[in-house]
């Protein structure tokens, strides 16, 4: 099978969760016997670009940024306009014009700007490509909840930026004749939405470390460690209705927070400032012996989604605790192998009593461990994508329901 797989970027290095499950599903996909071209832009930390192989090669473009106010015009929302150039449109249609491709892939709602590009070429071509949807989340719901977070002028830019998401997703599904999502609650909103097409369920694999078996003691520092990426608006929402809360009470508690992963330098040093009793690490090479050093990780996203993070938690041994709609997907139950909390107070109290309790920490890691072990393989994963594409009939001509942006926004779409 051939595809042309259009990405938001160069997955490597994978330093987020959206860049590992691409990176996963990319290598899968071509390990289950599919020969693969992927469009997306190029890494700036990269000095050279990925070499071609048997079986993937890579067009990839610098990222030439719109100016603030082409981007609040744009018809297409934020999250979809970095691949918006005249050399990545030159690139998309050179790997459309390539050859007759048996599916293209659209990896993520940022792939979403090539849209009409691949419905047009689609509609003109005498063998249509199965069109696949890879979602990452149901953007629909997270683009509300984003909006309904936001304050002042922000919120109006971020309700019309929700409008443009639904209008996005919504053609985006119409186009497709399969569409997949990594968790069991986004794959029911998906076909509730769907009319018909095709949803599976694509969970991400683990191809990382596992520690064979940990004893959490007095030896581990009375310490909790929350892992991540804190770049994306809505984390930062997360971050600091937590550390409002959460900071001074564990310090107070005699209790170590760390936050470990990439965020910007200036955010970074405001934080530092505003919480000087939480360790801010930033981005580290290595972060297995952070992991190792602490006896909590915590999960304090406030939106769903598939969290990768779970499971390096999950497989390094690390106890968690986690807000209730932060984890779907994972195999984990409330008191057994998991801690879930309805709200950061919650989460943050229940981390003193726990601390020290090692027969309960414990038991946890182990039980979690057990539940995972099998069920995240990425050969198995790659494999089963490539026989729901293979299965999905084609329904090229299906057009999207009318729009419910404004004519003055749908008027500044491409």
């Amino acid at each position: 099978m051939h595809c042309l797989w259009i990405t938001l970027a160069d997955p490597d290095p994978a330093t987020n969760g959206q860049l590992i499950y691409s990176e996963g599903l990319i290598q899968a996909v071509r390990a289950a016997g599919a020969s693969l071209c992927v469009v997306g832009l190029s890494r700036t930390e990269k000095a050279t670009l990925p070499a071609d192989e048997a079986g993937l090669t890579w067009r990839l473009v610098n990222e030439e940024k719109l100016a603030r106010w082409r981007r609040l015009l744009h018809g297409k929302p934020e999250v979809a306009l970095r691949g918006i150039s005249g050399p990545m449109s030159k690139a998309l249609g050179t790997a459309l014009n390539a050859r007759a491709w048996d599916a293209v892939v659209f990896d993520s709602i940022c792939a979403g700007w090539a849209l009409n590009a691949v419905r047009h070429h689609g509609a003109h071509g005498s063998r249509p490509p199965k069109i696949v949807y890879l979602a990452h989340n149901h953007e629909v719901t997270a683009a509300r909840r984003i909006a309904e977070q936001s304050r002042g002028a922000r919120r109006l830019v971020k309700q019309v930026d929700f409008l443009k998401v639904a209008r996005l997703e919504r053609s985006l599904i119409a186009m497709s004749d399969l569409v997949t999502s990594n968790t069991p609650e986004d794959c029911r909103r998906f076909v509730a939405d769907a009319g018909g097409v095709p949803v599976a369920f694509l969970p991400p694999g683990y191809g990382g470390h596992r520690v064979a078996s940990r004893i959490i003691d007095a030896s581990v520092p009375r310490r909790v460690v929350v892992v991540g990426s804190f770049n994306w608006p809505p984390k930062r929402v997360a971050l600091e209705q937590f550390l409002a809360i959460a900071a001074s009470r564990l310090s107070a508690a005699g209790i170590e927070l760390q936050f470990v992963g990439e965020i910007d330098p200036g955010y970074l040093a405001d934080l530092r400032a505003r919480y000087p009793s939480v360790k801010f690490v930033g981005r580290v090479e290595n972060v297995l012996p952070y992991m190792a050093g602490a006896r909590l990780a915590l999960v304090i996203d406030l939106l769903g989604g598939f969290k990768l993070k779970g499971l390096d938690y999950v497989f390094n041994r690390i106890p968690i605790l986690a807000m209730r709609v932060a984890l779907p997907g994972m195999p984990l139950k409330d008191g057994h192998s998991i801690g879930l909390f309805d709200s950061h107070e919650a989460l943050a109290a229940a981390v003193p009593p726990l601390i020290d309790d090692f027969g309960t920490l414990n038991r946890r890691q182990i039980a979690a461990f057990e539940a995972c072990a099998i069920r995240f393989d990425w050969d198995r994963i790659g494999q089963h994508l490539l026989d729901h594409i293979r299965r999905a009939g084609r329904r090229q001509g299906h057009s999207p329901a009318p729009g419910i942006l404004s004519r003055a926004v749908e008027a500044a779409a491409d």
